[in-house]
């Protein structure tokens, strides 16, 4: 595969995973804003967009038999994947997170104020994304289910009242997009998580723990607004043209 310039950000992504290191490096959003061409995301950037395409082709021209092909995985199993682990995850890290930032605000919000922001936009997000995960848990997913199964069943499908899967898909991205916003802002007030000299240990821990639950995110966000949605999406049409 050679990359070129007018391809888009979240489907080269999507073919493997590894390019999001690239996009990263050059502080380009591929999960939430991958729906853009690197071209359009260079020049919002202000970068040249030669250098970001010539990283990427030398990384795909690299070996790697880590590579997790995702987009091969059939959505029921992708939507499993996704609950299992990084909802999972999302769940037992904000327990983890949020005493530790507390504990530094206390400690260390006086010299370095900027702890309090950080913690107000955590806790926010630790909120949201517990609603919306539910959402996705209780309604989205199993609507996934359903149409996986009914295609496997050759068997007829409804669209529900609620309307089109596109609905509660939009819901998502746009939540998405939400805390994609307010975990850069965490990013831009914790130097790029880079801890400050006179930080304790429960302090580099913190912001250690911060960096690779956003790194979690953007994965997670990724396989949702990338792989996951569209196929859902194209399985319905594809279901409502059999009726």
């Amino acid at each position: 595969m050679n990359i070129q310039e007018n391809q888009i950000i979240g489907e080269l992504v999507a073919k493997d995973y590894r390019t999001a290191s690239v996009f990263k490096k050059y502080g380009i959003d591929f999960c939430c804003q991958g729906n853009r061409t690197i071209n359009d995301a260079c020049e919002a950037k202000k970068i040249d967009e030669k250098l970001v395409v010539s990283d990427l082709n030398s990384l795909i021209q690299s070996n790697s038999e880590n590579t997790i092909d995702y987009k091969s995985w059939p959505i029921d199993l992708l939507a499993d994947y996704i609950e299992k682990k990084h909802h999972r995850y999302v769940e037992e890290k904000t327990l983890e997170i949020k005493p530790y930032l507390d504990k530094i605000c206390r400690v260390h919000g006086e010299r370095h104020p900027e702890l309090h922001e950080i913690n107000e936009h955590f806790n926010a997000t630790a909120g949201e994304l517990a609603k919306h995960m539910k959402k996705e848990e209780l309604i989205l997913f199993p609507r996934v289910r359903k149409m996986v199964q009914a295609k496997q069943n050759n068997s007829k499908w409804e669209t529900p009242q609620s309307g089109t899967v596109h609905n509660p898909i939009q819901m998502m991205m746009d939540e998405h997009t939400t805390e994609g916003d307010r975990f850069r802002k965490i990013e831009t007030l914790s130097n790029n998580y880079t801890p400050p000299e006179d930080a304790c240990n429960t302090y580099r821990v913190t912001i250690a723990l911060l960096k690779e639950f956003e790194q979690d995110l953007h994965l997670h966000i990724h396989l949702e607004n990338n792989i996951l949605f569209p196929k859902a999406i194209e399985l319905e049409k594809e279901l409502s043209q059999k009726n």
